[in-house]
C-alpha cells in the first residue's frame, strides 16, 4: 500500500526563496527622505515634535541688472532685431575751411553742411521655458499649503532675472556677444597705474592714488567724449568695494576711503554725484583674467546710465494660455533678449589691474 507520507519522506525538501534581509539605519533621528516623500509637492515624513518651516527658502543668488541699466522698453516680441544710428556731421568754414562760416553780401558760393548716418544693428532672441505640474502634484500641493504652481512660476523668473543679468553684463560667449564690463566697442581701456610702492594693486596704494586712478578713468572718458559726458557709474569689484568700505582715509579719521573717493572725485566737484556700487561680474574681467575668479585681472568701468548714452533691448515676459495635455497642465513663458547697446562707446571706460 502506498502512503503519501512514505513519499513525502523520500522527497526533497522544498523551500521558497527569500530575498536577503537588508538592515538599514537612518541618521536623521528617524526621518526618511527617499523619492517617494522628496518630490515636486514638498510632501515629507516627519516627527510629532517637529516643527517645519513652511517659509520657501530660495537659492542665494544676486542680480542687479535693473540698478545698472536702463531698458529700451520700444521693442516687441514681433521684432528680431532692434537697431540704432549715430549720425556723423561735418561744415566747412567760410574763408579757411576749418573756420567760422562767414560769407560777404554778394557771395554766391556758401558751403553746405554733410551728413552720414551708420546703423548698427544686434539680433533679439526669443527666451522661453516651460512651467508644468501633474494634477495630482497640484491637489497634494494644495492639501499641504504649498502651492506648486507659484514656486515654479518663482523658478521660472528667477531664471529669467539671471539670464538678463549674466546677457546685460557680460552677454553670451556661444553668440559671440558682449555686454557691459566687456564691449568690443569700447577702445578706453588700459591697466591702472603703480603706485610708490611700485605695485597697482588698491591695497598697496594710498587714498590719494586710489583717488588719482579713480579721476584718470573718469577723466580719459571725458576727453573722449569731446568733455561733453562725465560719467556718473561707478563699478568695482566686490572685494575692492570691500576694502575702501573697510579702511580709513587716515588712523586719526574716521572718513573711509570710499567716502573720501564719493567727496572729491572729478564729478562731484562738477557738481554731479558719482555713484559707485560693488558688481560681481568685475572680478576676473580685466585683459587676461578668467571671469568670475577674483584672484586674476579685475576690472572697473565707468558709464553714465543714461538710454541715450547705453541701454538693453527686452520685451516683457508673455505666457501662453494654460495647455492640458493627459494629467498634466502646461504653460510657456517667452520673451526677446536683445544685446547690450553701446551707442556712445566714448562714454564708456575700463581700467584693469586694480
Amino acid at each position: 500500500m502506498f502512503h503519501f507520507r512514505d513519499a513525502l519522506a523520500g522527497a526533497t525538501a522544498f523551500t521558497p526563496s527569500r530575498p536577503a534581509l537588508i538592515r538599514a539605519r537612518t541618521r536623521d533621528a528617524g526621518l526618511t527622505f527617499d523619492r517617494r516623500t522628496v518630490d515636486g509637492t514638498g510632501a515629507f515624513l516627519i516627527g510629532e515634535l517637529e516643527r517645519l518651516d513652511q517659509t520657501l527658502h530660495m537659492p542665494l543668488v544676486s542680480v542687479t541688472w535693473s540698478r545698472d541699466i536702463d531698458l529700451r522698453e520700444d521693442v516687441s516680441i514681433a521684432d528680431e532685431t532692434s537697431s540704432f544710428t549715430n549720425s556723423s556731421f561735418a561744415a566747412a568754414g567760410g574763408i579757411t575751411a576749418g573756420g567760422k562760416s562767414w560769407i560777404g553780401k554778394d557771395a554766391n558760393a556758401i558751403s553746405s553742411v554733410s551728413l552720414d548716418i551708420g546703423k548698427t544693428a544686434n539680433p533679439l532672441y526669443l527666451w522661453g521655458q516651460e512651467v508644468s505640474w501633474t494634477i495630482p502634484e497640484l491637489e497634494s500641493a494644495q492639501k499641504l499649503g504649498r502651492p506648486v504652481d507659484a514656486q515654479k512660476f518663482e523658478v521660472m523668473r528667477l531664471k529669467h532675472n539671471m539670464d538678463v543679468d549674466e546677457q546685460v553684463y557680460i552677454g553670451d560667449s556661444s553668440l559671440s556677444k558682449t555686454g557691459l564690463v566687456n564691449a568690443t566697442s569700447v577702445t578706453n581701456v588700459t591697466n591702472v597705474a603703480n603706485g610708490a610702492a611700485s605695485s597697482p594693486l588698491w591695497e598697496n596704494k594710498t587714498p590719494d592714488e586710489i583717488l588719482a586712478d579713480v579721476n584718470e578713468l573718469l577723466s580719459s572718458v571725458w576727453a573722449a567724449s569731446a568733455w561733453a559726458v562725465i560719467p556718473t557709474e561707478l563699478r568695482l569689484p566686490p572685494k575692492k568695494y570691500s576694502y575702501l568700505v573697510s579702511q580709513k582715509v587716515s588712523n586719526a579719521g574716521n572718513l573711509s576711503i570710499l567716502q573720501y573717493l564719493r567727496d572729491n572725485n572729478l564729478a562731484a566737484s562738477n557738481g554731479q554725484k558719482l555713484n559707485i556700487q560693488p558688481l560681481k561680474w568685475l572680478n576676473g574681467a580685466g585683459s587676461g583674467g578668467t571671469q568670475g575668479d577674483d584672484t586674476t585681472t579685475n576690472r572697473m568701468v565707468a558709464y553714465t546710465k543714461d538710454p541715450m548714452r547705453v541701454r538693453f533691448p527686452m520685451t516683457p515676459l508673455q505666457r501662453t494660455p494654460l495647455e492640458y495635455r493627459s494629467l498634466y497642465q502646461i504653460t510657456t513663458y517667452f520673451g526677446r533678449l536683445g544685446v547690450l547697446e553701446v551707442v556712445y562707446p566714448e562714454t564708456v571706460g575700463y581700467r584693469d589691474g586694480l
